[in-house]
């Protein structure tokens, strides 16, 4: 146990993880001062909504409400962002532009922010609330819509642009959409959702500049545009720590198994990092990166008990949240379970167009010339996606039939060792 439990503990950032670090205190019996600070001036909510439901949800689903998040007891100053951390050996202090705020402990879960290109100040991103009130605006009937980048946020914009009639271009960089993510094999499955939703794709296709009214791609092509919406990804929201912690190249705080934030000298047992700002050490999995709502909701429970037990704790049976990431886009159900490897073995089940018109697409990851499974992709099957929550639930990867992995009759379930 730590040597001195916490006697208070700030929250910094009011999002998904945020939220569910004060709902953890508090469901532990922690009786101490909370502090949650914010950066919005809005009651935690939930993002995803803000992308797969952009036309027909206009206000935000609160997670209060989604997920029962429950802030009761802390002095929550949701319009008061830390703009500086520093950390002592008794405790931490967070500045922010009404004064400091002294705790015992620190839960930091700053989120991420939208990457926007320097120049392209012309062009929309989608991350907050007040994003998506802007870009539900300009999304019209017959409005020019050019989406820069095939990732998840942008499939799932182009979708539901589309579908409310607007001419949808997106614009990919990479050969294949979701190729960052799942590489370019299997994103390029993912082709023919576009043209089947009425969305024009260009792959291989790099922005050159963003101007009013228009989209200049390098090979000299001009796409018009009413509204350019940039979905390249988002950085952790860590500047304001870079003097306190150490920042990796991507700006995240490296954490260990327990959430706590590595440094030169070693780990601090007193301040921990959940969701978007925090690349976790998994034992499983490895280096995970953060952006997986899954673990933003259930990684703050784990961290919140090793600062109040010590990292020595008896260990539940989900310390190890497996990534996961959901997504409806262009008319297809996604789950992806695991953290896939460049280098991995790829098996595809089911349909090679991404779905076989019937019963959807799994797609297997395997370790290099072993029978461990580091990801599943369900496609449109909702029974594949229990199975793959099943699978990640042990200590280790999960070991499964090669010699059976391409028989797409054999239930997903039945093929585990």
């Amino acid at each position: 146990m730590p040597a001195v439990p916490p006697a208070s503990v700030v929250v910094v950032g009011a999002g998904l993880a945020g939220a569910m670090a004060v709902t953890a205190l508090r469901s532990s019996g922690f009786a101490g001062e909370v502090v949650l600070l914010g950066a919005e001036g809005l009651e935690p909510y939930d993002r995803p909504p803000l992308s797969k439901e952009l036309l027909t949800r206009t206000e935000p689903a609160w997670l209060r409400d989604e997920v029962g998040a429950d802030l009761t007891g802390a002095d929550a100053r949701l319009d008061e962002p830390g703009t500086a951390l520093a950390v002592d050996a008794e405790g931490v202090t967070v500045t922010t532009r009404s004064g400091e705020v002294r705790a015992d402990a620190a839960v930091l879960a700053t989120g991420a922010e939208a990457v926007r290109p320097p120049g392209w100040d012309g062009a929309l991103v989608l991350h907050t609330a007040l994003d998506a009130a802007v870009l539900r605006a300009a999304v019209r009937p017959g409005a020019e819509v050019v989406v820069v980048g095939a990732g998840w946020i942008g499939a799932e914009v182009a979708g539901v642009a589309a579908a409310a009639g607007a001419r949808v271009t997106v614009v990919e960089a990479a050969d294949a959409p979701l190729a960052t993510a799942l590489g370019a094999a299997v994103g390029a499955l993912t082709v023919p959702w576009y043209a089947a939703a009425g969305v024009r794709l260009l792959t291989g296709a790099r922005v050159a500049s963003v101007h009013a009214g228009a989209v200049a791609l390098e090979d000299g092509r001009s796409l018009p545009a009413d509204v350019v919406l940039v979905a390249v990804g988002a950085r952790p929201r860590s500047a304001w720590l870079a003097d306190a912690l150490p920042l990796g190249p991507d700006g995240a705080l490296a954490v260990d198994a327990h959430f706590r934030v590595l440094t030169d000298d070693g780990p601090l047992d007193h301040v921990v990092a959940v969701g978007d700002v925090a690349r976790r050490r998994s034992p499983r999995h490895g280096w995970v990166p953060g952006g997986h709502w899954d673990g933003a909701l259930r990684g703050p429970a784990i961290a919140v008990r090793t600062l109040l037990e010590g990292p020595h704790a008896q260990p539940g049976p989900g310390d190890d949240p497996a990534p996961y990431v959901f997504s409806t886009q262009l008319g297809h159900e996604l789950a992806l379970h695991g953290h896939p490897q460049p280098t991995d073995d790829v098996v595809v089940r089911g349909g090679t167009d991404g779905t076989d018109g019937t019963g959807g697409t799994t797609v297997l990851w395997f370790h290099p010339g072993t029978d461990e499974l580091s990801a599943v992709l369900a496609v449109d099957r909702p029974r594949d996606v229990a199975a793959a929550r099943r699978l990640f639930t042990g200590a280790a990867l999960p070991r499964l039939d090669r010699s059976g992995a391409e028989d797409d009759a054999r239930p997903l379930r039945a093929l585990a060792r």
